[in-house]
């Protein structure tokens, strides 16, 4: 093996970074699923949309948005097209692209599935940690997007 293993305080670290990101993504999801019929990833689309300018966003931005690949974003975006939570039309920018757009459901959708969400967020992530963890969460988040996401589509 090339450069030096991780030592045992750098293995904890990870070990358990790594269960939180296996196991957060499950536990949202399974709220929302079961509260609202939403999936997580539905919920975060809706959720980026909400926050847009005229609730809408060129697709191209969503996908970034959501770091979701334009074939995934697509599908996604269909199936809640017929759910009718958002439409889909022509960029008004330019004409060339598409653009995503909640719709009055999709706004009641979030709406309603927000208090859910927010209490198991709180549940299991803020409620755990003093407001001195918090921080420290924060800003080890940003130590890691600066490595993972230099062009901040994450970051909002």
């Amino acid at each position: 093996m090339d450069g030096p293993w991780l030592d045992e305080e750098q293995r904890d670290a990870w070990l358990r970074l790594i269960a939180v990101v296996e196991l957060l993504p499950g536990v949202l999801d399974a709220q929302l699923r079961r509260d609202s019929g939403l999936t997580h990833f539905e919920y975060f689309v809706l959720a980026m949309l909400s926050e847009a300018p005229g609730r809408t966003l060129r697709m191209t931005s969503l996908a970034r948005r959501t770091n979701a690949t334009a074939p995934r974003l697509s599908h996604v975006v269909r199936r809640m097209e017929a759910r009718g939570l958002v439409e889909r039309a022509a960029s008004a920018e330019d004409g060339r692209g598409a653009d995503a757009t909640l719709t009055e459901v999709g706004w009641e959708a979030i709406v309603a599935a927000a208090p859910g969400h927010v209490a198991t967020v709180r549940r299991t992530v803020v409620d755990p940690l003093s407001r001195e963890q918090l921080a420290q969460l924060t800003a080890i988040g940003d130590a890691l997007l600066d490595e993972l996401d230099p062009e901040r589509r994450m970051r909002f």
